[in-house]
């Protein structure tokens, strides 16, 4: 069986039994388990394949294959290769995410099928229950003694017969010295994968083409992926959808002409013996209309979004006609579309004014005189629109443009301690939905400063980030422009009446967590978010997670004189450092991510003042008991799909315990999170310790360690670089721990301390002033220096008490589960410490923290 570190079982060879003496992994690629006899093969996974078969594998009736989701994601995909038990050999695309069958793309057609047999000569073929083929399925024949071969449902879809030479003298045919697939099944799936149900071999609303490589996915004009790292999700529209009570769509809307194109099936509306010019007329009159298709036989297909099955091919004898917004693509045309409507409306007002009354008569003239001459008033202008952010396209807006989007900032979206956002229709823009967020900060003499600060925020891009459109600063007022985020808040849809799908929530953290690697790590200049909490993740049109108000934290104080660590953030979420006077870093983000991770995997608040049980008020308490208890299944009590899966759960609630150590150093980063949550990286994996022992003790005893939370695999190695730097590495080369520069060398001394020094002698570092668990003779314990107890008595990871020598001379003993929670009770505050009311400790800076806001 495979265990995972906590030694829950993983996956395990079901049908093997308890009889297994040995496993073997054999030349052919087959893993095999046996017996002691060694005469019977228990289990070999030829019997269990995943998306590939090998030479001398066979796949037997009912056995199936299913590519993987993209080329580097090996969970199943959306299609899958099934022999059934009717003897039929058959492709079909899957319901995804659910692993059943959804249409069929190719068979063999045959209702004798028993065995597809890989044989040595590099054949693949369908073969009855005698043994005779039926169907050959790739007639290419090359020895297995010259070549590599493989037979994989690549996450395309395609069925490909690999070959790869084993050395230069077998290429006989001249193949490279990597995999080529001499035959593919079927050879233009983009034809093939086009039925009533689905969207097709890209997905909705794309485009397929065939390529040398396989199928090209694209996005038609006036389309964008949903996702570039996985282009078979399909496109979405970039311009806002017709409206069905526009009048004169000609002024908003064109058609992209697409030859050689067709997305069959889905249509709503035929029509015979028009003319081209005819169906584009209609399908522009009609706001259902996304797509028209015609044929030189005069045939115009309407179809309506989402269109599916969408193909490029020179056989294809059709056009298609791609509907798209034409005031979309900029700002830019933003003065020139503002112009012609507020014309119209003078005229409109002049006109509906003249019709009124008779009385008006009077008011021709002037009413005349006033229309004309800001026509040609506005001719004699030349129109300048408002710059560009250089190296982005964020407008600078007028405050008379988001005041006018806003109705008078009348739609209030929400409200937060330092400001309030709106909804918001640019005119500009062809009616585009948008965030107005008007921050209560002033901008004076910042303005430049500011102006830098949203410049780096607009330089992000990311698609688990809610992107920057603008931004205002003039006068007094300071406006931000996001995109508009149409189904609400994290916090809406996590607390809601009907509780999300694990599926749904799984992804929604994980979203999370790339978006602030993104932020920490990936973005051309390091963003700490400061208030990550479920009212600052978003949710777009499919449910994606986009982090809010990432870089207000360092806006909001460019006009402000306190320091780098005044406390931001949300109570609940704020990371123990900002009580501390402790540098603040990227850690106080992931601090926040492990209290909303327990919000997002329970379904729960962080904090609920009305509970059945005291011990159930504070989630992340709540949440430790019961993984320590092992008792997990209490908080899933209304989610049985969760406690049918409590070995998955208890992952996610292990890495977010790790997020909240209270030592910012030992929490994971960003990246490392994301890696558990995607399974590339395991959890508390067995490694390696630097640390210092007893010397003459038989039973190792270990009195410090360098990197006690992060241990490091065979292969490491500590090195002292000629730059000066000592420091451990991992197998992989990256450094784990480094204490400084300027090293000349190091020496363990006999009192047990560890020192860097440099080339004149002086101490750069030793380990005395870097305590673990443990002090020793001559060693001392300095002001805001601890010990940290290890986790268990093998397990040198913090563990739950930390003794600390306080800045205000006090020596004292805590639990370090979670920073300390205090409440209000009959006037007296009372501090709630691993579940117990305590008189509170008011020396403790957290405590005069909460005792302020109380």
């Amino acid at each position: 069986m495979l265990k995972d570190a906590t030694g829950q079982r993983i996956w395990y060879a079901e049908s093997a039994g308890t009889e297994v003496a040995y496993a073997a992994m054999l030349d052919a690629g087959n893993f095999v388990l046996a017996n002691r006899n060694s005469s019977t093969l228990l289990w070999q996974s030829f019997e269990h394949p995943t998306d590939t078969i090998l030479p001398t594998q066979t796949l037997n009736q009912n056995n199936s294959l299913y590519a993987r989701y993209t080329a580097t994601n090996y969970s199943r995909g959306r299609f899958m290769l099934a022999l059934q038990s009717d003897g039929d050999l058959v492709l079909y695309t899957t319901n995804f995410p659910q692993d059943s069958a959804n249409s069929a793309y190719w068979s063999t057609k045959t209702d004798t099928g028993f065995q597809v047999i890989f044989n040595q000569s590099g054949l693949i073929y369908l073969a009855s229950r005698n043994g005779s083929a039926i169907n050959t399925i790739s007639p290419y024949a090359v020895s297995i003694q010259n070549f590599y071969q493989r037979a994989t449902l690549v996450h395309d879809g395609v069925l490909r017969h690999y070959v790869y030479p084993k050395s230069a003298s077998s290429i006989a045919e001249r193949r490279p010295m990597a995999w080529s697939a001499p035959v593919s099944i079927p050879e233009n799936i983009c034809f093939s994968v086009a039925g009533e149900m689905g969207g097709g071999a890209c997905g909705f609303n794309s485009l397929c083409s065939r390529g040398e490589e396989g199928p090209i996915c694209e996005c038609p004009h006036g389309y964008t992926f949903f996702d570039p790292n996985d282009v078979r999700k399909g496109c979405k529209q970039t311009f806002v959808p017709q409206n069905c009570d526009q009048a004169s769509p000609e002024h908003h809307f064109d058609f992209k002409d697409m030859q050689n194109t067709n997305f069959p099936y889905g249509d709503y509306e035929h029509f015979k013996n028009e003319s081209e010019d005819w169906c584009r007329q209609n399908c522009l009159d009609d706001c259902f209309c996304a797509v028209a298709i015609f044929n030189m036989l005069g045939d115009c297909y309407k179809k309506r979004l989402p269109f599916s099955n969408g193909m490029i091919d020179s056989s294809v004898n059709s056009k298609a006609l791609i509907k798209f917004g034409k005031d979309n693509s900029t700002w830019s045309s933003g003065g020139a579309i503002t112009k012609k409507k507020d014309n119209s409306t003078l005229i409109l007002v002049g006109s509906v004014l003249l019709s009124s009354s008779g009385v008006l008569y009077i008011l021709l003239p002037l009413i005349t005189y006033l229309v004309v001459s800001r026509i040609y008033s506005r001719k004699a202008k030349v129109i300048q629109p408002r710059p560009v952010m250089s190296g982005m396209n964020l407008k600078d807006f007028t405050y008379e443009e988001l005041k006018k989007a806003t109705n008078e900032f009348k739609e209030e979206l929400g409200r937060g301690a330092s400001a309030t956002v709106f909804k918001g229709v640019l005119v500009s823009n062809t009616g585009r939905c948008v965030a107005v967020k008007r921050l209560d900060a002033k901008v004076r003499e910042n303005d430049l400063e500011f102006k830098a600060e949203v410049s780096a925020i607009g330089r992000t891009n990311h698609r688990n980030l809610v992107q920057l459109l603008g931004f205002c600063t003039e006068g007094e007022h300071l406006i931000l422009v996001y995109e508009f985020m149409s189904n609400g808040s994290l916090a809406s849809f996590l607390f809601g009446e009907s509780m999300p799908n694990s599926y749904q929530r799984k992804q929604i953290a994980l979203g999370i967590a790339r978006g602030l690697l993104y932020l920490h790590e990936e973005c051309s200049s390091q963003i700490v978010h400061c208030d990550i909490k479920p009212q600052n993740i978003l949710l777009d049109d499919y449910f994606t997670a986009r982090i809010s108000d990432f870089g207000l934290a360092k806006l909001l104080r460019l006009d402000q004189t306190r320091s780098m660590t005044a406390i931001r953030g949300t109570r609940g979420y704020v990371a123990p450092e900002w009580f501390r006077n402790l540098p603040i870093t990227v850690k106080v983000d992931v601090y926040s991510y492990g209290i909303l991770l327990l919000e997002i995997i329970f379904c729960r608040k962080h904090f609920e003042a009305v509970a059945d049980n005291e011990d159930e008020m504070i989630l992340a308490d709540w949440a430790y008991d019961c993984y320590m208890q092992k008792k997990l299944h209490q908080l899933f009590e209304n989610d049985e799909e969760e406690i049918n899966d409590i070995n998955e759960m208890e992952k996610y609630v292990m890495i977010a315990i790790w997020c909240i150590q209270e030592d910012p150093s030992l929490r994971p980063t960003m990246k490392k999170v994301t890696l558990m949550l995607e399974g590339t990286v395991e959890i508390g994996k067995d490694g390696f310790l630097l640390a210092i022992w007893f010397n003459n003790i038989p039973n190792r005893t270990i009195v410090w360690s360098a990197n006690r939370n992060d241990l490091v695999q065979e292969g490491s190695q500590v090195e002292l670089t000629s730059d000066g730097q000592f420091m451990l590495k991992d197998a992989t080369g990256n450094g784990i721990w480094y204490p400084g520069t300027g090293v000349a060398y190091a020496a363990m001394l006999d009192t047990g301390n560890f020192v860097l020094a440099n080339r004149n002698s002086s101490t750069l570092w030793q380990s005395f002033d870097h305590p673990t668990d443990t002090i020793l003779p001559t060693q001392i314990l300095n002001l805001n220096s601890s010990l940290y107890a290890r986790y268990t008595a093998k397990n040198y990871s913090i563990g739950r008490f930390l003794f600390a020598l306080q800045s205000d001379g006090n020596l004292v003993q805590f639990p370090t589960r979670l920073c300390l929670f205090c409440l209000l009770v009959s006037r007296n505050y009372k501090c709630w410490i691993s579940g117990h009311l305590q008189p509170v400790w008011p020396h403790l800076p957290c405590i005069q923290e909460w005792k302020h806001t109380l």
